[in-house]
């Protein structure tokens, strides 16, 4: 019988171990997307307690303590931290199975050297255990970076954020970079006409371009976008339910436009015309600069509408989404492609049931030209855990070539989420040493090596180009 959490945690067979230990588990870390506030970064906080580090923000536990019966005073209320971690404690034992059990624990470990399993009975000490350590200097948020070997962070920046916090910490030059990401959902976001103009009057000011036509919010949102290129930015990200790929004229989005901006009611029709292209304009932009663009596609999110009104989005309310992605998908990146417009691009699905979906579509526009041009991005959200990582690592060693992929990301509010990275290497080492020892690919090390130091470092490092 295994120990639970030893040093070859889902490493079950001698070669996976080799693998692991040998090739992978040194390597740097470069999270391309993740959603770590730059002001702590830059900054360099210090939390007080673990629940301030913890628990602030990651909706994956707050689910988990809602399911156990956990009132959300103790959740997103203001009870005391230490309360909020008893809680926490209380709710661990009954995550057996759930991926919250495992990342608990390997992040106790990586981050604390805590061995104990938490529970009631282990809650005070590791509280107070933890509280001790966070006041040391190397327990800082870019300490605790530090300690799991972070080359890159992007974070997630909406277009008229005023990358101050980036500024300030690129004059430092740390031993790792901190680079924004461009995700312009909310200037796309026609779904909500009040939302969206005021949104249009911050870009106004952040720009200093009067906005009273789509040539001027386009020329407005293209300045932003130039910006963020000056501030070292070379990824941008979208999430959304699916990709919009409707039909349009470029006299049609201007009249589009103009009923958004004079605040009239605009169609479901003109509503997805006027998403689908801003897409391309987006699109387009990125290809003119060489940068990645990712598509996170599929959650249905702010299910709840009662607890929405009364805490707001991003609190853990969201789902997978059955939407229909194969057409739009095809003919976005097929438009894009055609016009010799496509740079490289990572599509992530939040639906499994997608993952053939995705992992055929990206064989349609690899053309040649850059390693791994287009992604079938790691499992995302709800599916990066034991499972959905596996399945979706299959899926693309059976459909498209798993030693280009461009490794895992945290897509996380939390920096001790870092052992995610851990997490995902030690599973794809798990996977290609069983294959070893089944006879089913050769038992040449050196080269599987080669490959899974690709997967886990080399190849992101050499596709973002950081």
């Amino acid at each position: 019988m295994k120990t639970f959490l030893d040093d070859n945690f889902l490493l079950n067979t001698n070669t996976a171990i080799e693998l692991y230990h040998n090739y992978s588990k040194q390597l740097p870390i470069i999270d391309y997307h993740n959603h770590l506030i730059p002001e702590q970064i830059a900054n360099d906080v210090k939390f007080e307690n673990i629940s301030q580090v913890w628990l602030n923000g990651d909706h994956y536990k707050w689910r988990a303590m809602r399911a156990n019966g956990v009132d959300e005073h103790f959740i997103t209320g203001d009870a005391p931290d230490e309360e909020k971690f008893a809680k926490w404690a209380e709710t661990v034992p009954y995550t057996l199975r759930n991926p919250l059990y495992h990342w608990t624990h390997l992040e106790l470990q990586r981050y604390f050297g805590i061995t104990d399993i938490l529970s009631p009975k282990t809650a005070s000490k590791i509280y107070a255990d933890t509280a001790s350590k966070l006041s040391q200097d190397s327990y800082s948020v870019r300490g605790l970076l530090k300690m799991m070997n972070v080359e890159v962070v992007c974070t997630t920046d909406d277009p008229i954020d005023s990358l101050a916090f980036h500024q300030q910490f690129a004059k430092e030059h740390e031993s790792f970079k901190m680079l924004p990401a461009f995700r312009p959902d909310k200037a796309m976001n026609s779904d909500d006409i009040i939302a969206l103009n005021q949104y249009i009057d911050k870009l106004e000011e952040v720009s200093d371009i009067q906005i009273n036509s789509l040539g001027t919010y386009l020329k407005a949102l293209k300045s932003r976008h130039d910006f963020f290129a000056a501030n070292g930015c070379k990824v941008s990200d979208h999430g959304l339910e699916q990709i919009y790929a409707e039909d349009y004229t470029e006299t049609e989005i201007v009249a589009i436009f103009d009923k958004i901006r004079t605040k009239k009611e605009i169609s479901i029709a003109e509503n997805l015309k006027f998403k689908s292209a801003m897409l391309i304009y987006f699109a387009e932009w990125d290809h003119e600069k060489g940068w990645v663009q990712q598509y996170h596609l599929g959650a249905l999110r702010n299910n709840n509408a009662r607890m929405h009104r009364l805490i707001g989005p991003d609190t853990g309310w969201d789902s997978i989404g059955d939407f229909s992605q194969a057409r739009a998908l095809s003919k976005f990146l097929n438009k894009l492609d055609n016009q010799d417009k496509l740079t490289k691009t990572i599509l992530y699905n939040l639906n499994p049931a997608d993952n053939e979906l995705i992992a055929t579509m990206i064989g349609n526009f690899n053309d040649g030209s850059i390693k791994g041009k287009i992604q079938f991005g790691s499992a995302w959200w709800f599916l990066d855990q034991k499972d959905g990582m596996t399945k979706q690592l299959n899926t693309l060693s059976n459909m498209g070539l798993l030693s280009r992929l461009v490794g895992m990301l945290t897509d996380s509010r939390s920096f001790l989420s870092f052992p995610r990275h851990e997490y995902f290497r030690r599973l794809v080492c798990d996977i290609f040493g069983e294959d070893i020892e089944k006879g089913e690919i050769p038992n040449d090390i050196q080269w599987v090596g080669k490959i899974i130091q690709d997967i886990s470092y080399n190849n992101a490092k050499e596709y973002f180009e950081f």
